[in-house]
């Protein structure tokens, strides 16, 4: 597995993804630190025609990069396949925009907003993705409460 190096903030290599029931990642087969300045690296991953944004995450003295259910889908991969990956060292910025109801049930609470702007890139997402994601408009509704709440650091009602 010997990298490939396509410009100074991305490599491609060939690797098998690993697969453990419903987790999935890639592993990184270089230093991350040497090639993006940190082991904690924020990339742009495309593998089988498909991108996307992640972090390079330090495990058990190897490096992963997630992948997460949606993006195995997207990429039409079942977890165990052999293929080329481009990683590649992502500094955009990373930002959600939270859904008008959120923002409306947020800013109802007292640094509401200031608090979720305060969450993590990840963070945001995973809420916004749950409640975008609801069939029925009541189960929206219940997201919107819990991710309200949990931003306020009330526990959310069941």
């Amino acid at each position: 597995m010997v990298p490939q190096r396509n410009s100074s903030s991305a490599r491609t290599v060939r690797v098998t993804l690993l697969r453990d029931g419903a987790m999935c990642a890639i592993p990184v087969p270089f230093d991350p630190k040497q090639a993006f300045g940190k082991a904690r690296a924020p990339v742009s991953v495309t593998l089988n025609g498909f991108t996307y944004r992640s972090t390079i995450a330090p495990m058990g003295g190897s490096y992963l990069i997630p992948l997460r259910l949606s993006n195995r889908e997207a990429a039409g991969l079942e977890g165990h396949e052999t293929l080329d990956v481009t990683i590649a060292s992502d500094d955009q910025p990373r930002t959600v925009t939270a859904p008008p109801d959120l923002r409306r049930a947020l800013e109802q609470l007292p640094n509401g907003w200031e608090r979720w702007k305060a969450l993590s890139y990840t963070h945001q997402r995973e809420h916004v993705e749950a409640i975008e994601e609801a069939k029925k408009p009541d189960t929206r509704a219940r997201r919107v409460a819990r991710a309200a709440s949990m931003v306020a650091g009330r526990r959310p009602a069941r």
